[in-house]
């Protein structure tokens, strides 16, 4: 059997008190294609930026290639990759966090974006 790619457990993010993403688990193994459907504001966007590292969950985790998300950030951002539907830096995170980010998924060394 393949070891999971993308795990999600029991992944849940609020904003005061609105449930963004509640209880999301999920198992993708590879070879498997998947997407997120569902409304606007249904939780796709924010359940993709705790997956990249750019918004922390409230409650559970998310593992990559067998890595936690929050504890080896740019590890993970080396295994996975998110285009988003317009190019553009990312109003709520400062202009530092954006260069990390970016940086980030371009494999750009910390020291060098400092």
């Amino acid at each position: 059997m393949n070891e999971p790619v993308i795990v999600l457990n029991r992944l849940s993010k609020s904003f005061g008190d609105v449930h963004a993403v509640q209880d999301l688990s999920l198992t993708i193994v590879p070879g498997t294609i998947f997407g997120f459907l569902g409304a606007n504001g249904a939780g796709k966007t924010t359940t993709i930026r705790m997956l990249c590292g750019l918004t922390h969950p409230t409650a559970g985790n998310a593992t990559i290639a067998g890595t936690d998300v929050w504890k080896d950030r740019q590890h993970v951002r080396t295994k996975f990759g998110y285009v988003p539907q317009r190019f553009s830096l990312y109003r709520d995170l400062t202009v530092l966090e954006n260069f990390r980010f970016f940086g980030g998924a371009y494999g750009v060394p910390g020291a060098e974006l400092e």
